[in-house]
């Protein structure tokens, strides 16, 4: 049962903590101007899900305010969550702190409370991933973040000391161009590359088949004999929708002859590696995210449980799909413990990391450092070369040259996103690691605003003359008012 009134009583605690952490100084970043006098943003931040919710959260307490975030998608759209995330629950524990940077008031537990009371909390299991979707709904109209939506970037390049991008509006088909000093490519999974398939899915049609990132449409299933290959939690997720869409049976397939059961991400979310893994040399970070990112990601305890509600569910262990055969409008599957048969087929084969795949970084892929320039490996295990496609990251996610001196630029170009895990390990898409890594990216930003403006600070700094109080006789301008989180004058 919501209770009446318990979102306003905690808005107003919000508004009150924050007005207490945010130091009382009005904006400290000069204005910079275009040629045609346009005023040039400090940050755009692509991507208004959680992470561009953060990050905006961040820089305004930072005081760093003439910021943009702009997402494709509808408002409330953002992200996965309505998407393809096809879990009816958070794979996190509900106490993991996220966006809410370690502000309490701001917590989705805070916000669960408001409404449901603690007895409920005590209650819930796991996050309802709809409650997820409306809790960042409310953070972003709580904090008054400036997002844009149905705003796509197309491109974006160097001009002078700043970045140009091209930004299309998806109501109106215009583009328009802005100028930003930095830009942070927040856009959770996708940003790095391309969602995979195996070679031999262009055996079949493609009316016949689907990969896990699809939007799909489960009423086709309805008695019908679905394989869905890949042993992961989105493969998991995937097979139970279509069972749960009436299919008269979902089997499926992994390569390997035993499903992962372990989830290593639930050993390492503790502040030492959160807080420090990306200040480890390149031979720790390779021996950690090597041995995590070539694990399949096993999936909770409640995905098995409702698969195993379906007496039509089955598991094929240690096959792996070698080719595939349309006959009939039946698919055979051949594989190293036989031929199946099927009617649809589902593919949780993941992503692979490219960035020529990128259709904003396709254009600066040949600039940007990879971890194969960074590391070098003598022998390289299976999964490994995917691995070392990942950008290699300076120390606030800005880009890195691939040869030096060839595209100073992109450090001023920020990438928070899955693109991060080989240099950040979980960081751009990860809701625990979010309260240690967006600081980190905008300690980053800021300390780079301010260096670049140095002299306009040295300046600044030596012909501020007004005093604190007048003498007796003298009407001399005082101090001027300082503002809240909000923008809004307090004191004079």
């Amino acid at each position: 049962m919501i209770k009446t009134g318990g979102l306003l009583k905690l808005e107003k605690r919000i508004a009150h903590d924050l007005s207490i952490i945010s130091y009382p100084v009005n904006g400290w970043i000069p204005s910079k101007f275009d040629e045609q006098g346009k005023r040039v943003l400090d940050v755009l931040v692509v991507g208004g899900g959680q992470g561009g919710l953060a990050i905006a959260f961040q820089l305004l307490r930072e005081r760093v305010q003439n910021i943009q975030v702009i997402d494709a998608a509808e408002a409330g759209q953002e992200g996965p969550w309505l998407n393809y995330a096809r879990m009816p629950t958070l794979r996190s524990p509900k106490e993991v702190n996220g966006p809410d940077l370690n502000i309490p008031s701001l917590a989705f537990q805070a916000w669960y409370e408001a409404q449901f009371g603690k007895l409920s909390w005590k209650k819930l299991n796991k996050i309802p991933t709809e409650l997820w979707v409306n809790y960042l709904k409310w953070f972003r109209k709580v904090l008054s973040l400036p997002v844009q939506n149905r705003m796509r970037l197309i491109g974006f390049e160097p001009l002078q000391d700043n970045i140009k991008v091209k930004i299309e509006c998806l109501k109106t088909g215009n583009v328009q161009e802005e100028i930003t000093r930095k830009l942070i490519l927040a856009t959770g999974i996708e940003t790095p590359g391309k969602w995979s398939v195996p070679p031999i899915a262009q055996k079949i049609p493609k009316d016949f088949w689907f990969h896990t990132s699809e939007m799909i449409n489960f009423d086709l299933f309805e008695n019908k004999e679905i394989a869905v290959l890949g042993a992961g939690a989105s493969a998991m997720d995937n097979a139970v929708r279509a069972l749960e869409a009436r299919a008269s049976g979902v089997t499926l397939y992994c390569r390997r002859s035993e499903l992962q059961r372990v989830q290593p991400f639930k050993w390492l979310s503790f502040p030492g590696f959160l807080r420090h893994f990306s200040e480890l040399n390149n031979e720790w970070r390779w021996k950690f995210m090597s041995y995590l990112l070539t694990l399949r990601e096993a999936f909770p305890k409640e995905t098995w449980d409702r698969a195993n509600r379906f007496e039509e569910f089955n598991i094929q262990a240690g096959a792996d799909w070698e080719d595939l055969h349309l006959k009939d409008e039946k698919i055979s599957i051949l594989t190293g413990k036989g031929i199946f048969e099927a009617d649809f087929l589902i593919f949780g084969t993941g992503f692979s990391i490219d960035l020529r795949h990128s259709k904003e970084l396709s254009p600066h892929a040949h600039l940007i450092a990879l971890w194969s320039d960074k590391f070098k490996r003598t022998r390289k295990e299976d999964g490994e070369s995917n691995l070392l496609s990942y950008p290699y990251l300076g120390d606030g996610f800005q880009f890195l040259e691939r040869l030096p001196g060839s595209a100073p630029w992109l450090k001023n170009v920020h990438l928070f996103s899955f693109g991060a895990t080989m240099s950040f390990g979980p960081s751009g898409s990860s809701i625990n690691a979010m309260k240690f890594a967006v600081p980190r990216l905008v300690h980053a930003i800021t300390r780079d605003l301010f260096l670049e403006d140095i002299d306009h600070h040295f300046e600044s700094m030596t012909s501020y003359k007004l005093p604190e109080f007048s003498l007796p006789g003298e009407e001399t301008e005082l101090a001027p008012a300082t503002t809240d989180f909000y923008g809004k004058k307090v004191g004079t």
